[in-house]
């Protein structure tokens, strides 16, 4: 039989299960709701039921709460009445295998990319650069490869910047206009970039790919944790790093069609963060990538308050839908939940703009696909909750399993070569 992930039940009496194949697990999703409503505890239970059939899964932790996962669950009144109406009898605590990931090195073994991987153009959305300045930018990427200098870190970047400026006249002869304003905003994005932590994340040795795709011996997918609480501080790091990720997955990963189950699931939380400001161009890509990476064995879940955070062309590829409570407070809230409920395929037996603003915490809205990639009609789910820590973990929890892990001694120390600089 093709495994599946129990989400939850429907209410008694009917307790009907609602699962996703795994088969279905490629074609992308979304979980949307308000704050408190529950999209947490859905997203732990989508990743535990991954994990659980083998498949690798990468999340960011924005509210600190998501690195229970890697502890097993404990005696608890509302988990146990939970698991008592959905009858559900085999529930256990366990722990789930988790790396711990940070971009500042501190919760996390630090994630590493050079200049060079990056890019131009998701750099120059991460300093901020207008088309003046991305275009200068574009230049010292263009230098730096007709030389052979190797991009890997910010002083990298600032030695070829430094180059510009010296050699500004001799440099727009041949490529183009530089001017010296423009070297000095990007030289000032890169202070920010900096202060803002971006120093520890650009450097070796950078992030390899298969270590987001780790399984443990007994067949268990491993979940890769972002610490992001800081992150996501800083949004246009946060989401371009994201970004950048889900389009080295698309770039490297060879097309594998239509599998079982899916090689990795990648959740991004807080979504809108990747939209806002984005350029239609880098729209476009999100799209490009959204859609055609499901060929290449990849799921991507989208996070969000609202279902409109995600861009009508990227929301078209989400199959598979959880949307908990939405509060209509306001004309913002009436139309999301106008949009929500238009989204999804229509039940009969269930007014979906109603049940949207009464759905109780843990309680959502469901359409998932069957394994033949058609879409079940919404039903009103109580979601089942995971076998590990609902909340956080203390930090002693967290260096144990930081000292357990199978990546520390390739990551947690820097390697500095020969470079630009």
């Amino acid at each position: 039989m093709t495994p599946s992930i129990l989400l939850g039940k429907t209410a008694p009496p009917e307790l009907k299960p609602i699962e996703l194949p795994a088969r279905a697990g490629n074609r992308h999703g979304l979980v949307a709701g308000a704050t408190g409503t529950g999209k947490t505890v859905s997203l732990m239970t989508f990743a535990e039921g991954f994990s659980r059939i083998g498949v690798p899964v990468f999340l960011a932790d924005v509210k600190g709460d998501v690195a229970g996962l890697s502890m097993p669950g404990t005696a608890n009144e509302r988990v146990q009445a939970r698991l008592d109406t959905l009858g559900i009898t085999d529930h256990a605590p366990q722990a789930n295998p988790v790396i711990f990931w940070d971009l500042f090195g501190k919760a996390g073994h630090p994630v590493r990319a050079t200049i060079s991987e990056i890019g131009p153009i998701l750099l120059a959305r991460m300093l901020e650069l207008n088309d003046t300045q991305a275009g200068v930018l574009d230049i010292g990427f263009r230098i730096a490869d007709d030389e052979g200098l190797l991009l890997l870190d910010l002083e990298d970047l600032r030695a070829v910047l430094s180059y510009l400026a010296a050699e500004r006249q001799a440099v727009s002869v041949k490529y183009g206009l530089v001017s010296a304003p423009s070297i000095a905003a990007i030289q000032r994005a890169l202070l920010r970039l900096e202060s803002d932590g971006g120093l520890q994340f650009f450097g070796e040795p950078a992030l390899e790919l298969t270590d987001l795709m780790r399984t443990t011996p007994e067949g268990r997918g491993v979940i890769g944790v972002l610490a992001a609480e800081s992150l996501v501080l800083t949004p246009r790091l946060y989401s371009t790093f994201l970004l950048w990720l889900l389009s080295e997955l698309f770039e490297r990963l060879p097309e594998v069609g239509d599998m079982d189950k899916p090689r990795l699931v990648f959740i991004f939380d807080e979504a809108h963060l990747l939209f806002d400001d984005a350029t239609p161009a880098l729209r476009q890509r999100v799209e490009q990538v959204v859609r055609l990476i499901r060929s290449k064995g990849v799921g991507v879940y989208f996070c969000s308050q609202f279902p409109d955070d995600v861009p009508g062309e990227i929301l078209g590829q989400l199959g598979n839908r959880v949307q908990h409570a939405l509060r209509a407070f306001t004309p913002r809230d009436q139309k999301a939940v106008r949009v929500a409920a238009e989204t999804f395929v229509q039940n009969p037996k269930i007014d979906i703009e109603t049940a949207l603003t009464q759905l109780a915490i843990g309680e959502a809205l469901v359409s998932l696909l069957s394994a033949d990639g058609i879409p079940a009609p919404v039903e009103r789910v109580l979601v089942a909750p995971p076998r590990s820590r609902i909340g956080p973990i203390t930090p002693e929890e967290r260096q144990q399993v930081r000292a357990s892990s199978a990546v520390g001694a390739k990551y947690d120390q820097t390697l500095d070569r020969d470079s630009a600089a």
